[in-house]
């Protein structure tokens, strides 16, 4: 029996029956995913907001790229590494998701890095702070956007220690994020000749920090360095109002506090916390653009992981239409190549994915200082992007070695 013949037609049905799923899959868009916590701790630090900054990279990049459409799937990790591990890989190997950012959650975050790694795709970390994200734990594909726990001890821990605050007692999330800041502004404290007498470890999403302030209180160190964000600082901030601890003469570092939170405590409970943010609505004419556009679809004017989320989702298009191609490789290479100059920022990225960019330090105004609706900071000081982040070489990244 003769079976050339027949393995000849098999196979030329066989590339005909491959045709159209390949033709389907070179014409399929940008594939956008915004993975977040949307209901939880750091539901308004970033949030849904965070979605709606990325529409409006996506609409002012005009919709589409290389003549094809930009979707955007976004989806809520409540927090917890595996269940962001679990959507990650359905939207990297089911729904064709070419690029994950904000990733709010130093712990998901670096558990999202490692499987885009293994997948080669891009992840870009806008929520999340951990240092180690473009230092030991970086990667070919990831990326550091908005700030991170060096960029903020240098920017709040320094300029504390530098006005008197020479002694800490560190308030901490007990998870990679909280570890990673009160490491970096311990070591920032100390530098500058400062003192750490203690510190105190939470859980995420605690409701009673009393026993925790209790300890700080009673070590008398000058500055309560709260080393948590979202619902935990606020709630810090609050019970830490109700035990006197300001009011004793001890002051409270908010050691990343952004906008959201200060609106959420109002300025009467939060004034005179100094912090460090990478965005300010009111800064200058282009940052105030943005918010009003931001404030007309939310009602409310964005924070630096919201801003940071709206840069992020650009420069990858942007990225993606220089290289011509939606290859990992090839958009990488263009993403640490490109300047960034946008509303969130303007700066460049390094060989380890660690955007640079200027941060600044903040004091959050008395109610009485404060001049219309979300006015709350007055600026201490600019913190120069090469001072409040190592370079590659220093970063720990092994990519740079």
């Amino acid at each position: 029996m003769k079976f050339g013949p027949l393995l000849s037609a098999v196979a030329v049905c066989s590339l005909c029956l491959a045709a159209p799923a390949l033709a389907q899959g070179t014409a399929q868009g940008v594939k956008i995913g915004i993975l977040n916590d949307q209901s939880g701790v750091y539901a308004d630090y970033g949030g849904k907001y965070s979605v709606e900054a990325a529409k409006m990279a996506i609409e002012d990049f005009g919709g589409e790229v290389l003549g094809q459409k930009i979707d955007l799937v976004t989806a809520d990790h409540q927090n917890k590494p595996d269940t962001a591990i679990a959507i990650a890989r359905k939207w990297y190997d089911v729904d064709g998701v070419d690029m994950i950012t904000e990733l709010t959650t130093s712990s998901v975050a670096l558990a999202v890095q490692e499987l885009s790694k293994e997948k080669k795709k891009i992840d870009i970390v806008v929520g999340a702070a951990t240092s180690r994200i473009t230092g030991d734990a970086c990667q070919p594909y990831g990326f550091h956007w908005a700030y991170d726990t060096h960029a903020l001890a240098v920017g709040t821990g320094g300029a504390l220690v530098e006005a008197g605050g020479d002694t800490w007692f560190f308030l901490t999330a007990d998870y990679a994020f909280g570890y990673a800041l009160e490491q970096d502004t311990g070591d920032i404290v100390k530098a500058k000749g400062g003192k750490v007498l203690g510190s105190v470890r939470h859980p995420l999403n605690s409701s009673d920090f009393s026993s925790f302030l209790l300890q700080a209180q009673s070590s008398k160190a000058k500055i309560v360095g709260l080393a948590n964000a979202g619902l935990d600082t606020a709630n810090s901030i609050k019970q830490a109002a109700e035990f006197g601890i300001v009011a004793g003469g001890q002051k409270l570092a908010g050691l990343l506090l952004t906008l959201a939170e200060v609106h959420g405590l109002g300025l009467q409970a939060s004034q005179g916390l100094v912090l460090t943010e990478a965005y300010y609505w009111d800064r200058d004419d282009k940052s105030r653009e943005f918010a009003e556009r931001f404030f007309k679809r939310t009602q409310r004017m964005p924070n630096m992981i919201q801003a940071g989320t709206y840069s992020a989702t650009l420069s990858y298009l942007k990225a993606v239409k220089a290289a011509r191609s939606k290859d990992s490789d090839a958009v990488a290479r263009k993403l640490k190549e490109l300047p960034v100059d946008d509303a969130f920022a303007k700066g460049n990225v390094l060989a380890n994915g660690r955007f640079v960019h200027d941060l600044y330090l903040f004091e959050v105004k008395k109610p009485s200082e404060s001049r219309k609706p979300w006015d709350y900071y007055k600026q201490l000081a600019t913190v120069p992007g090469n001072k409040a982040f190592p370079t590659a070489a220093e970063s720990g990244c092994p990519l740079t070695k």
